[in-house]
């Protein structure tokens, strides 16, 4: 197996609906994220998957969810954008993205802080 990773970042705003405590409140964040996809074999260049495939997945994404009210995206608009329903969405997109024979994503990290963050598998 390969695990083949980058990152990047996005920012946004978003609020958790009935959350007690200051995070019901508007704030925003400078969202960290890291993808892995999973190749189970190299192609015939040697490669797992290329990472330029792997980042312009990925931006597309992200593209789609920075600089926004994340409370008002479609994804989010009847769950909280909390940073384990963005890394799932993350996931979900990137699957339909990134799913061969060879290869697909196998997690994703979204960090709302540099000290705090969630992975997401769906194994």
């Amino acid at each position: 197996m390969f695990d083949v990773s980058t990152r990047t970042h996005f920012s946004s705003g978003h609020h958790l609906r009935n959350y007690p405590g200051n995070c019901e409140k508007p704030h925003g964040h400078n969202w960290k994220i890291e993808v892995t996809v999973r190749a189970t074999k190299l192609d015939e260049l040697g490669m797992a998957i290329d990472f330029r495939t792997v980042k312009n997945a990925l931006k597309e994404i992200v593209d789609d969810l920075d600089h926004r009210d994340l409370n008002e995206h479609p994804a989010f608009l009847n769950k909280n954008p909390s940073s384990e329903n963005i890394a799932v969405h993350i996931f979900e997109s990137l699957q339909k993205l990134l799913t061969t024979d060879r290869y697909r994503p196998y997690s994703v990290t979204v960090h709302e802080t540099d000290n705090c963050g969630v992975t997401y598998r769906a194994d």
